[in-house]
């Protein structure tokens, strides 16, 4: 008499837990597609490149160490040079946001 009740009682639990993975599977199927890489800045260029826009396009932040620009303007060019099927556009606003990034913040020859 109890084997039949513990069978039943098993069947009944298999049958919720199925239930709960097909809708987990369902709402897992529904998410949103992220792209696994970073996401990089996807505006234009402004007429004046500022530091933010410099820091932008190397993906690195403004008080960045110089070591850390380098290396990041050293990626992005190898990703966009001119002779490996880049773009000569951006290849040279790559190179105008490293040496934005590479000016000092102010100027120290002033007596003020």
């Amino acid at each position: 008499m109890a084997t039949p009740f513990m069978v039943g009682i098993a069947v009944a639990g298999a049958a919720y837990a199925s239930r709960y993975g097909i809708q987990a599977w369902n709402a897992f199927k529904a998410r949103p597609v992220t792209p696994a890489f970073r996401k990089f800045y996807q505006g234009g260029f402004q007429p004046q490149m500022t530091r933010r826009e410099a820091a932008l396009i190397l993906g690195v932040r403004e008080s960045s160490a110089l070591d850390k620009i380098k290396e990041a303007h050293r990626r992005v060019m190898l990703a966009n040079h001119p002779d490996a099927g880049g773009s000569h556009y951006l290849a040279s606003k790559i190179s105008e946001a490293k040496e934005m990034m590479l000016r000092k913040k102010s100027n120290t020859d002033s007596a003020f």
